[in-house]
């Protein structure tokens, strides 16, 4: 038998911490001007353009100058040999997508020369469209919460499946606070991850939970808090591991990446150890406090029929 951690003696602390950490994050958020929404979430223009090869370019040369667009973002596309780039420009006042994208080009054609600049395509949203995407993100983020839930539900019980959700609300909850807290860029890459991130830790907490769910009947009368313990104890070498080998990959991104894919890597780090933190000390903590507090289920003795259920009982009869 594997030594036993006593992961429940935080769980109040752990949950308390949580909650205060998370709204430490969104009043630094909200001090230092809100969320740093990108292009896709707001009005502005999208370019692609390439450099002829005869007018030398590079990024820096591309930010130089188009530093009086306004908040231009630059990312090279493909070899930079081919000096091609992406270009990204939010409205600003009354500014036209048409006017932006001639701002644009005649800023590029006064540097490179017109003949050297080509524009490869040219694609505006407005205020409606980037508010329809954030709608979209929002409940898609909520609709893949609930759709777990249901799944968790059916295949352990809601007290479960609550917790659980509860868990994953609160790591999307510490990545988002943390990501305006920094004033990183909030674009479609950062849901992405936020999304990727539930389903990381989702993982991670299931295999914690069916632990659970097997020692309720071979510890059968042992206290919960031996059984949490104990479930978790016997998860903690196999979710290190997975996380640590995962962190690898992911920094691994983060270091030799560039642009959009940097941002999403430097995401997955931080959800990946507010994840498995989660899964070791959020999902349990929740578990015990639903069902001695509001479940109203004694937390000593048989928990059979409260955490296994009938299908179960009738299998080990």
């Amino acid at each position: 038998m594997k030594k036993v951690y006593e992961f429940t003696k935080l769980r109040y602390i752990a949950p308390i911490t949580s909650l205060v950490v998370i709204i430490l994050l969104f009043i630094i958020t909200g001090a230092r001007g809100g969320f740093n929404l990108g292009i896709d979430f707001l009005s502005g223009l999208n370019m692609r353009v390439q450099i002829n090869a005869s007018a030398k370019a590079d990024i820096a040369d591309m930010r130089s100058v188009l530093a009086p667009a306004g908040a231009a973002q630059i990312q090279v596309v493909g070899d930079p040999a081919d000096q091609m780039y992406s270009i990204r420009v939010r409205e600003t006042g009354e500014q036209t997508g048409v006017a932006v994208s001639d701002k644009v080009k005649s800023l590029l054609d006064a540097k490179f020369g017109a003949a050297n600049v080509t524009v490869l395509s040219s694609e505006f949203s407005g205020p409606r469209f980037s508010q329809t995407l954030s709608m979209q993100a929002i409940w898609l983020i909520i609709l893949s919460l609930a759709l777990m839930l249901i799944y968790i539900w059916f295949r352990f019980r809601l007290a479960y499946g609550l917790s659980s959700i509860m868990a994953l609300t609160h790591d999307a909850l510490v990545m988002v606070g943390v990501i305006g807290a920094l004033q990183l860029e909030v674009d479609v890459t950062t849901i992405a991850a936020v999304l990727t991130i539930i389903g990381y830790s989702l993982n991670a907490t299931i295999v914690i939970f069916d632990r659970v769910k097997e020692n309720v009947i071979l510890l059968k009368g042992s206290p919960l808090k031996q059984i949490l313990n104990t479930s978790i104890s016997q998860s903690l070498s196999r979710g290190i591991i997975t996380s640590l080998t995962t962190l690898i990959a992911v920094v691994a991104i983060y270091v030799f990446g560039v642009g959009a894919i940097k941002n999403f890597a430097f995401n997955l780090i931080i959800g990946i150890c507010v994840g498995t933190y989660s899964s070791f000390y959020i999902a349990p903590s929740l578990l015990y406090i639903w069902m001695a507090k509001i479940h109203k289920v004694k937390v000593e003795g048989d928990l059979e029929a409260a955490l296994v259920g009938p299908a179960k009982d009738k299998e080990n009869k």
